[in-house]
C-alpha cells in the first residue's frame, strides 16, 4: 500500500498545487465551527446554543461542497454552480438574520459578543466560499459591499445603534474582502499554474516541431543538390557509354563518390551535427556547375573571420542557388560574389537563366538544346522543393534577409544579406576567383 509520502510525490506541481488548494477550503468549516461554534456552545445559554450550532455545522458542510463544486468549476470538471451557491448564499443570509434577532434578547454582553462573532463568521466564511465560484472579480468586490451594506442595516433593524450597526459593517467589510481576496489569489493561481505546465507542454511539442522542420530542411539541402549532379553525370555516362567513350567510367566513379558523401552527409543530419561550410560550398559550387558546362566566376573576400553561425546559413544560400540554376538547366553564365564590410555580409548569386530560356525557345542553337536536356535531369531530380522558404528561415536566425527574383528580364539573382556585430566584422579582404568552363563534356557527347 502506498503511504502518504509516495502518494504525494506522485503528483506532478500542478496536482499538488490543487490538492493543498481545495484541502485548504475543505478547513474552513472546521475553523468557522471551531472559531465560532465553541464561544456559542459556552456563552449561549440552551437550547439557544445546541441548535445554533447546529445551523453553523450545517452552514459549514453546505459551504465545503460548494467550495468543492465551485473548484471543480475551476478546472473546468463540471459546470458553474449557480443553483448551489445561490442555496448557500440564502442559508447564509437567513443563519445571519436568525443570529441578528437573538443578539440582546436571550442573554447579557457575553452571549451578545458570541452571537455577534457567529453572525461575522457566517458572513466572511460565506462571502469567501461564493467568491470561488465568481468569475470576474469586480462581482467579489460587490459581493462584500453588499454584504456590509446589509450587515449595517440588518442591524439597525434588531435595534442596534448606529455606531454599533457601523463597526459591524466595517467589520464585516473587511473580513468578507480579506477572504474574497483569498479565494480570488487561489484561484488565480491555481489557473496560473496549469497554464504555465499546458505551456511548457506546447512549448516542448514546438520544440520537436522545430527540430522536425530542421531535419526536413537539413535533408532536403543535403539530398537535393547531390541528387540533382548524381542525375546529370549520369545522363552524361550512359551518353558517353552509347558512344564507347572511356570519360563514361570517370563519370561514374564521380557518381559513385558523390553517393558516398551523400551518404556521409545523411547520417550526420540524422545525428544533428552538421554544418555546412561556406568555404568549401563555394569550391563545390564551381565543380557542380563545371559539370554543367555552365561558365561560373567566383568573386569572394576572406571568409575566416566570419561567426560559423553566419557561414554556416550563407553556405546554404550557396547550395541551395546552385541547386536552383541546375534545375532551371537553361542558364549560360553564373555568378557568385560574397562582400564583407564591416557592416554586413552580402552574397550574390546570380545566373542568365531567364535570358538564355528565351533564347533557346527561340532555337538558339545545339548547346542552348543541350542545356535544356542536361537542366530537364536536374528538375526531374530535384523536384518543386521548398528552398528558399527554408533559407529565409535559417538566414532570420542571424537576422539575416533574402531577396530573389529576376533583374531587368535578363538575369535571376538571389541576394542575402546578414548584418555583422562590429567586433565581429572583418574587414573587407579577399580576391577573386574566376572559373570559365565550356560546355566542353557536353558539347562534346552532343557532338
Amino acid at each position: 500500500m502506498r503511504g502518504p509520502r509516495a502518494w504525494w510525490q506522485g503528483k506532478s506541481t500542478p496536482a499538488k498545487v490543487e490538492t493543498y488548494t481545495r484541502w485548504s477550503f475543505y478547513s474552513f468549516p472546521l475553523i468557522e465551527v471551531a472559531t465560532f461554534g465553541l464561544p456559542v456552545l459556552g456563552q449561549v445559554p440552551m437550547p439557544h446554543a445546541g441548535w445554533l450550532f447546529a445551523l453553523l455545522a450545517g452552514h459549514g458542510a453546505l459551504g465545503a461542497l460548494t467550495g468543492a463544486r465551485a473548484l471543480d468549476w475551476v478546472r473546468d470538471i463540471r459546470d458553474q454552480p449557480i443553483r448551489l451557491m445561490w442555496a448557500f448564499a440564502v442559508f447564509s443570509g437567513m443563519v445571519g438574520i436568525v443570529v441578528c434577532a437573538l443578539v440582546g434578547r436571550v442573554g447579557d454582553d457575553e452571549t451578545d459578543a458570541a452571537l455577534g462573532g457567529m453572525f461575522a463568521g457566517v458572513m466572511v466564511f460565506g462571502i469567501g466560499i461564493i467568491t470561488l465560484g465568481v468569475r470576474r472579480r469586480r462581482s467579489a468586490l460587490y459581493l462584500s459591499g453588499g454584504c456590509a451594506v446589509g450587515s449595517a442595516v440588518l442591524s439597525l433593524v434588531v435595534g442596534v445603534s448606529a455606531s454599533e450597526a457601523l463597526a459591524a459593517a466595517v467589520a464585516v467589510l473587511i473580513g468578507t474582502s480579506f477572504f474574497a481576496f483569498t479565494s480570488v489569489f487561489s484561484v488565480w493561481l491555481l489557473k496560473a499554474v496549469y497554464e504555465l505546465d499546458a505551456a511548457r507542454e506546447t512549448r516542448a511539442r514546438l520544440a520537436v516541431a522545430e527540430e522536425r522542420l530542421r531535419f526536413g530542411r537539413d535533408l532536403h539541402d543535403v539530398i537535393g543538390r547531390n541528387l540533382a549532379v548524381i542525375a546529370l553525370k549520369s545522363e552524361l555516362a550512359v551518353q558517353l557509354a552509347r558512344r564507347e567513350r572511356p570519360e563514361a567510367v570517370d563519370q561514374m566513379i564521380e557518381v559513385q563518390r558523390i553517393a558516398q558523401e551523400s551518404q556521409r552527409e545523411v547520417r550526420d543530419v540524422v545525428r544533428g551535427y552538421r554544418e555546412a561550410d561556406l568555404g568549401v560550398e563555394l569550391a563545390g559550387a564551381q565543380g557542380v556547375l563545371e559539370a554543367a558546362g555552365i561558365v561560373c566566376s567566383v568573386d569572394r573576400a576572406d571568409t575566416a573571420g566570419l561567426p560559423g553561425e553566419v557561414q554556416s546559413a550563407l553556405a546554404w544560400v550557396v547550395r541551395e542557388g546552385t541547386t536552383n540554376v541546375l534545375r532551371h538547366g537553361n542558364a549560360g553564365q553564373c555568378t557568385v560574389v560574397l562582400k564583407v564590410t564591416e557592416g554586413q555580409v552580402v552574397l550574390t548569386v546570380e545566373n542568365d537563366g531567364i535570358r538564355a530560356a528565351d533564347e533557346g525557345g527561340a532555337g538558339g542553337g545545339a548547346g542552348a538544346g543541350e542545356r535544356m536536356a542536361v537542366g530537364a535531369v536536374a528538375e526531374r531530380s530535384a523536384g518543386a522543393g521548398s528552398g528558399l522558404a527554408g533559407l529565409r528561415e535559417r538566414l532570420a536566425i542571424v537576422d539575416g534577409t533574402l531577396e530573389a527574383g529576376p533583374v531587368d528580364g535578363e538575369a535571376f539573382r538571389v541576394v542575402a544579406r546578414v548584418p555583422l556585430a562590429p567586433e565581429t566584422a572583418p574587414g573587407p579582404v579577399g580576391g577573386s576567383v574566376a572559373v570559365t568552363s565550356s560546355a566542353g563534356a557536353v558539347r562534346e557527347v552532343a557532338s
